[in-house]
This record gives structure tokens, sequence and C-alpha cells, in this order.
């Protein structure tokens, strides 16, 4: 857009830049261009009907020009550059303390890509601010109205590029970082009023160079910040403009954040015309609080007289918003608007001390939070305004004005470093306060301060006390900035917190403790003694599952099913995490609602798995008591695992339906119906996937031990409700595995099915260990024994047994190099199917040295069924051991419906017991198998 001819009152200045660039460059076209148009911007701007108030984020200086301003011609209507949606929330900044961020915060997304979940949107206020004394200033003052005119939350989206990537957090999408206080804002995308910085690198490498400085907030502290603290009306507002234009003007290329923020321009210019003609209210008693960088804006519907068609705005999308306040931090703001740590420590300490040294009176909520409350500084004098003169001239050519030393201030900083450094472990004394302010003083001189500045103090206080090593948590840098004014920590007041916060806040108020404070405290519950404090477990458990580990951490005492500890101890951080606790309240109006959202979410979305649906289900008895959401979720957990192709949680899903069913089992007189549905549907899903899952080479013998597992253990449970055990015996004699741990699971598989005796096993690991070629494979046919563990516990003594012969008659130099695999093998493999091995081998092995020397293994010692002779019914070990203790076979008996004497003679049985025959002899005759077993062990 062209711009229009320049006014008489900056024509001098216009004439003298040309002049100056055809004298620098030679040529007068390309320097003076930017020269004259950043003259002509900042006159375009003045001669505007509405008044503009050019501003930067947490600059003292705006601060103090907007408190100047406002009491000079209190205006009654403010236009704020801030999303227009997060009016409603700064009503609630009285009840809070600074600095704190206001908040749209959405999960539920309707036109934006799913993938962005959650999205959140922050804009941190502090004390030193000049939005904040617009704000406090319009809401405190009768007949003020303020109207935020920027684009909605819903806008800040829409406006995004789509590509794939995702909303970057921060404005210039710097990256926030992990710390506990600077993760305050999350990765929420910041907004804030008066993003003043270059957008041409080299211009600020530049600047940075020649300034004499590390980073661009010192540059700006020293050449903007320090010389308008105590400039007029008029030449802050030129000043502002003036280097608006500067960095508008210098940028490599147009980008797309550039035309984002033309279009904010539009937007803005657009809402404000709208208001202005449907209030009726007078330019002249209006303000438009904007950044710098807006304030010289050239986009065609600048200015209330422009004849521009109003900028179309497209209707916000179908997301539902939930606004709120959150906690901010001085270090939060920092790592997320790319500033230096410590910049707005240090601005909040020139705050304070300008306030002081002005007198000005700054305007702040009434019942407004502080950190310390100290003299109420007294109100300045306005000056008298009067009309618009070209104070810019002077500025630019009057030289910097150096402060003098304030000794006194430089000496303070200096004992108090040198006393926190000792305190934090350094070994500073006075010679190192005595070089610190020798050095502030020598950076200041090199830097052209005649006042050492609080840059300054904190590289002369690195220098001279830091040295190499740093004692403690804490380095120099980061003890000036606390003692500079420390990273201070906003908190949001209990009437401003969503009912959910204030709900569990009133729910934990008979622990007796301050929650709202920043420390750990300390919260124990003696259920026992004291009942009623059942309430407050309830919701530490559930608040346990929703809020970070480090909020609510269980220090003794624990929730499983069917268990209740009696005497519980908690470390609590709720005033530390508040943005946590606030952001649950945005999803529901308790706890209990959130919790049953978030278990219902977890086993309806995408990426929901039966093991996932089960632990919901466990969750859900274990804090809620609700037996529908429970059914509900089981019935899905069903859903899930007749829809699942892979086996990949099959060990997750048995351990959490093992755990599901015991606690059914003691606690209710039947199993509900999903219940039983899970473990048809399981045992039916598990048997056509069975011969797939031996041979498919991504499926790990886990998986495949977890199956059997699953298909063994419920067997007779799934078969009381119908299931064919035929198809488990089909679907074991379709698998042909070949790997060798695979291979060792179905034979285990066989021999718990009755197709594969242990006779005929043993013969088959010593076919293994007897050939050489097999020899290093072995550990892995071991390692699908332990596997078979799960399914086949009783094949522990036979693993016992394998792993001993292995051991005993292997020679040396196949072992030795065999052991590491072994060894790793078992701990990848099997780590919780292990200490069934050890604990079979402490009871097998025996517990002395001593006794190994005459100890014989049990499965070397017992015959062979095939050579020891069958027993008679009436004599053998068994028939003694019967006639010793009836009771028992009289209980089978009675329970069978049979009766009968016990010998065949009739005769009486030792001690006056009941005949030994009839139904006992006919139940061992008939079942030798059983006999000669127990005579084994009783003969070993």
């Amino acid at each position: 857009m062209t711009a229009p001819a320049p006014t008489g009152l900056f024509g001098p200045l216009r004439d003298q830049l040309t002049d100056a660039a055809a004298a620098f460059a030679g040529s007068p076209d390309a320097l003076a261009g930017i020269l004259t148009g950043m003259v002509d911007d900042v006159d375009r701007a003045l001669r505007e009907r509405l008044e503009i108030f050019p501003v930067c984020h947490h600059s003292p200086a705006s601060a103090l020009a907007m408190a100047r301003r406002l009491r000079a011609r209190p205006p009654k209507v403010i236009y704020l550059e801030l999303c227009e949606d997060l009016r409603p929330l700064l009503d609630e900044l009285r009840n809070c303390r600074l600095p704190v961020a206001v908040q749209a915060f959405a999960t539920e997304l309707d036109g934006f890509p799913a993938e962005w979940s959650p999205l959140s949107v922050v804009a941190p206020i502090t004390e030193a601010s000049a939005e904040y004394q617009a704000v406090a200033y319009a809401l405190d003052t009768p007949g003020v109205e303020l109207v935020l005119v920027d684009r909605s939350t819903d806008h800040v989206f829409q406006w995004t590029p789509r590509d794939g990537t995702g909303p970057a957090p921060g404005p210039d999408s710097a990256p926030a970082s992990a710390d506990e206080d600077t993760a305050l804002h999350g990765d929420a995308v910041g907004v804030e009023i008066g993003d003043l910085r270059p957008r041409f690198a080299e211009l600020e490498a530049h600047l940075l160079h020649h300034g004499k400085v590390r980073h661009w907030s010192e540059w700006w502290d020293q050449y903007v910040e320090r010389p308008l603290a105590d400039a007029d009306h008029d030449t802050y507002r030129q000043v502002m403009v003036l280097i608006g234009s500067l960095f508008r003007r210098l940028r490599p290329s147009r980008s797309a954040r550039d035309e984002r923020d033309e279009d904010r321009e539009r937007h803005m210019w657009t809402r404000m015309r709208q208001h202005l003609a449907g209030s009726g209210a007078d330019p002249a008693d209006c303000l438009y609080v904007c950044g710098a960088f807006h304030a010289a804006s050239r986009v065609e519907q600048f200015g209330l007289d422009s004849t521009a068609p109003d900028f179309p705005i497209s209707p916000r999308t179908g997301t539902r918003w939930r606004y709120g306040l959150i906690p901010s931090s001085h270090s939060a703001i920092e790592a997320q608007f790319g500033l230096a740590p410590g910049t707005v420590s240090i601005a909040a300490a020139n705050w304070t001390a300008a306030v002081a040294r002005t007198r000005l009176t700054p305007y702040r909520l009434a019942g407004q939070r502080t950190e310390k409350k100290g003299r109420r500084a007294r109100a300045a004098v306005p000056a008298a305004t009067g009309p618009t003169t070209d104070r810019l001239s002077g500025f630019l050519a009057a030289p910097p004005v150096l402060d003098e030393l304030d000794e006194a201030e430089l000496r303070g900083w200096c004992v108090d470093i040198v006393r926190l450094a000792r305190r934090n472990g350094y070994l500073a004394s006075t010679a190192d306060a005595i070089a610190v302010f020798e050095t502030s003083i020598l950076l200041a001189t090199m830097r052209n301060r005649a006042r050492p500045t609080p840059y300054d103090f904190a590289d002369a206080a690195v220098t001279c006390i830091e040295k190499d090593v740093v004692p403690g948590r804490r380095d120099v840098r980061r003890l000036c900035e606390i003692l500079l004014g420390g990273d201070r920590v906003g908190q949001v007041g209990y009437d401003s917190l969503p009912p959910l916060a204030r709900d569990v806040l009133d729910r934990l108020r008979p622990l007796g403790l301050d929650l709202e404070r920043r420390t750990v405290q300390r919260a124990l519950l003696d259920l026992r003694a004291d009942p009623a404090l059942a309430p407050c477990s309830d919701l530490l458990w559930m608040l346990r599952h929703l809020l970070p580990a480090d909020a609510v951490r269980p220090i003794m005492g624990e929730r499983r099913l069917g268990h209740r500890s009696e005497q519980e101890s908690w470390d609590l951080a709720l005033g530390r995490n508040q943005r946590a606790l606030i952001e649950l309240g945005y999803e529901g109006v308790t706890v209990e609602q959130v919790l049953e959202q978030r278990l219902r979410r977890a086993v309806r979305g995408p990426d929901a798995t039966a093991a996932r649906a089960l632990a919901a289900v466990e969750d859900a008895i274990r804090l809620l008591d609700s037996p529908r959401l429970v059914d509900e979720l089981g019935a899905r957990a069903v859903e899930l695992l007749a829809a699942e192709r892979t086996v990949d949680d099959a060990p997750e899903v048995l351990r959490r339906i093992r755990r599901l069913l015991a606690h059914h089992r003691t606690t209710a007189p039947a199993l509900p119906a999903w219940c039983r549905t899970f473990v048809t549907t399981g045992y039916a899903h598990y048997c056509t996937l069975l011969p797939t899952a031996f041979v498919d080479e991504s499926t790990g013998v886990r998986q495949v031990g977890a199956m059997l597992g699953f298909l063994f253990s419920m067997e007779s449970l799934a078969l009381s409700l119908g299931c064919d055990r035929s198809q488990l015996e089909l679907a074991v004699a379709q698998a042909h595995p070949e790997a060798p741990a695979k291979l060792a699971l179905l034979w285990a598989a066989r021999h718990q099915l009755g197709l594969l005796p242990l006779a005929r096993l043993r013969e088959q690991c010593a076919e293994l260990l007897a050939n050489p070629l097999v020899v290093p494979a072995f550990p892995q046919y071991l390692s699908g024994f332990v596997h078979a563990l799960e399914p086949v516990p009783g094949l522990a003594p036979f693993v016992v047994e394998t792993m001993s012969a292995a051991f005993a008659g292997l020679p040396d130099p196949v072992l030795l190099p065999w052991l590491p695999t072994l060894i790793t093998t078992l701990r990848e493999h099997g780590p919780e199917l292990v200490p069934l091995l050890v604990r079979e081998a402490e009871r097998t092995f025996p517990a002395t040295l001593a006794a190994l020397d005459a100890w014989t293994p049990p499965w070397a010692a017992a015959p062979t069924p095939s050579t020891a002779p069958a027993p008679s019914p009436g004599t053998g070990p068994v028939h003694g051991l019967l006639v010793a203790h009836p009771e028992a076979v009289d209980a089978v008996a009675a329970l069978l419906g049979c009766s009968g004497d016990w010998q065949p003679d009739g005769g009486a049985a030792p001690g006056g017991a009941a005949p030994v025959g009839g139904a006992a002899s006919v139940l061992v005759a008939a079942h030798p198998a059983t006999a000669d077993a127990v005579a084994a062990l009783l003969a070993g």
C-alpha cells in the first residue's frame, strides 16, 4: 500500500533522513525509502483519530507510560489486543496472585485434526505490563468498557498451517522447557501483546554486536527500556511506533507468519469499527492498546477513515472450548516466548524500583493478592497533554543519558550475592564481594554505561564467584535471578478455580492441610481410628490416577482389588500442580465424572486393546463403586478381544483376567456376565489363533505361552460354560513350530492334553542333549519349558530335572559357552517364571552340603511305570495310607454316592476304623497310575 504524503509535523526529520541516506549510501533510493517509510508510519499512527497506544510485552516502561496516560486522560473504552473470547476470564484476575495466564483449552475437537488434541492457548499476565494496567483500570473504574479485539482462540488454530506437524508451542515455536516451573504452560500456544523483536536474524546479530550485549533482552533494556522509563507520552508513542516500523520493514521476505499478522490487524480494526458503530462511542474517548509492531500496520483496513471493506471473519468451528486461569511464572514466560533467563524477573525488579522512584500509583485490581505488602506510592501529578509535537527528532539526536552510579544499590547486591552463594555451598568471601563490585563497574564502562545494570552485575558475579565448579543445584546466575526478584510463581485464587478444583479442596479439608501452598505436605490417614477419612482416601487414589505423579504420591498404603489399607501416608503437592488440577476441571464437574469419562475414552479410542480395557475395568473396581460402569467396560473388553488379530497383549490379558476372576469369585455369589463371555470368547479366540502363533516369527514365545496359559487355566470354566475341548486339541494338533522354544511349548501342551507321556518327554530331551548339533540351541528349549510353566505349572520338577541332567552330563567345553546364553535367555524371556524353578529346586535339592554326597535325585530313584510291579488293591503303601486315614476316602465316597466295606473280607480296620474295601478298592484298581505315582513319592 502506498504511504500517505508526509505532514509538516515530521517533514524536517524526513528531509534530514533522506539527506543522511544519500550521503551514507551514495543513493537515496533503498535506504532512504526505509528510513522515510518509518517516519511515515509514525506520522500515520499519530494522525489516526482513534489513539493507538503501542506497547511491548512485560515492559516496565510500557506499564509506566500506560499508567500515566490513564491518569492524565481516562478513556471510556479500551480496545485490547487479546483473544476476544477470553474477556470473561479477566474479571477473575482479582482473586489471583500474579503472574497467571488466561487459558482456553479443548480436548474434543470438531474441525481440527484429531492428532492436534489437546489444544491450549495461554496469555500470561504480569503486574509489570501495560495490558494489566489497562485491565485493572477498566475493571475497577465505573463506566469504562474493556473490549478484546484480537482473533478468537478458535481462529488461532484455524489460521495454523495444517502441514501435519500440528501447532507449535510459543509464538515463534519456542520449545517449552521440561523444568517444573518452566513447564507451567506445557505445550500451549502463547498469545502476547507486543511481540517486539527483530524478524531479521542478521539485524538482531548486528544490534547485539554493536550494543556489546549478549542477548536481545539486554539490548532492549539498555537502549529502549531505560531511556523510555521517564519519557513523556508523545515521546514514548513516537519511539515505540518507530521501532515497530523498523522491525516490520527490515524483514528478509514475507512469510506465512507475516500474513497471519496482517490478518490479525484486519480483524482488530474490523472489530473496533463494528463496536464503534454499534455503541456510538466517541473515538476521542477510546484507546487502542496493541503491540508496537501492529501500530505500524499498513493494511487497507487501518484507521477509522479507511474505505476498505470489513475483513471477512469465518465462523468458529464446533470445538468446545473451556476457559480458565492457570498459574504462571517468570521462567515459564521466558521459556515459552524465547526470552533470556531472568528477563521477566529483572523487569519486575525494574518496575518496583521505577514505581518507587517516580512516586506513581499504578493500577491494581481491588482485592488483588500480592507477594508483599509495601508502602503505597503516592500519585504523581499528570502532565498536561497538548497537541502532538515532533519529539522523535530530539530523542534521536540527543546523546544517551548516563545514570549516575548508585554505589549503595550495587554494594547491597554484592553483599547479598556473596551471602546467598555461601548458603548454597560456594566458598565466597568479602574479597569476592569487592571483586564483584569492581567487575560490575568495569563491565558497565566497557558497555558504555555508567550505572551497572542487573545484567552487568550477573556477569560479574558469575566471573568472580562461580569459577569452575557448581557445588549445589543452583549456579550463580540462578542465584542472581533469585536475588533480583526470583522466579515468582503465580497462583489462582479459590474463587477463580473451576468447580472441580474447589470440590477437591473442600473434600480434602478434613486432612487439616493448606493444599494451596506450593510446598510438599505430608498427610497421615488412620482409617481404622478415624473412618471419616475414608472419603479423603478414595479421592486421593482417584487423583493419583488423574494427576501427575508428583502431585499426589502414596508413601504408605495401597489400593488393589479386594484390598484397602487401614493406614495411609501421602505426599501432597496440589498447590505446585495447580495447572493440572485446573485443566482437570475443564473435563467435568467432579473427579468421579472425569475419571469415568477417561476410562470410557481409554476403551473407545483408536488404540484401545483388550488389555487396556481390562485395566480400565480394574481401575473402575478399585476407584469407582459403579457396577454399571464395570459391566460396560467389561463388555467392551470382550468386543476388543474378539476383534484382535494379534496376540501381542496375551500376557497382559492373562494376568488381568486371572486377577479379575479371583476378585469376583471372592466378592460375588456368581461371576458377572461379561466375565463368562470373556472366558468363552477368549477360549475360542486363542484356539483359532494358536496354530498361526506357533509358526509366526513375529509372535514371541512369551505370547504363545500366555495363550496356552489362558486356554489351560480357564479350561474348566470355559467347558462349564459350553466350550468344546476338541477345539483346543485340534489347535494343538495343527501347530507345527520350528523354533526350539515354541517346540518345547508344544511338547508341554501335548503333555498337558495327555498326548505326550512324561517318559517320552524325558527321552526327547535326552536325545537333544546327546546330539552335539542341538546342544548350542538347548537354552532355547529350556526357555520354552520355562514359559510352559505358565500353562503347565506341574512341569516344574521336570524342568529342574532337565537342567540338572544338562549340568551333570555336559562336558565343560560345551557347558561353559552355553551358560551365558542360558542366563540371558532366562532373564529376557521368563523373569516372572524363574522363581517357580528356584522354589522347586529348593524343595528338590538337599539343604546342606553334607547331605549332597548321599543324595539321590528323585527322578533317578523312582521306578518307571513299565517296570514297577502294580500293587494289588489290598496291599502296598497306598493301601496302608488309606487304612490309616479313612476319613478322606469316606467323604469322597459319600459325595459319589458309594457305600460298602473297606476290606474284601469285611474285617475291621486298624484302630477301630471302618472296614476297608468296597468302593475304595474298586477306585484303586480302576486307576493304578495314580496309586503308582503316590507310591513312588512315598518310596522316594
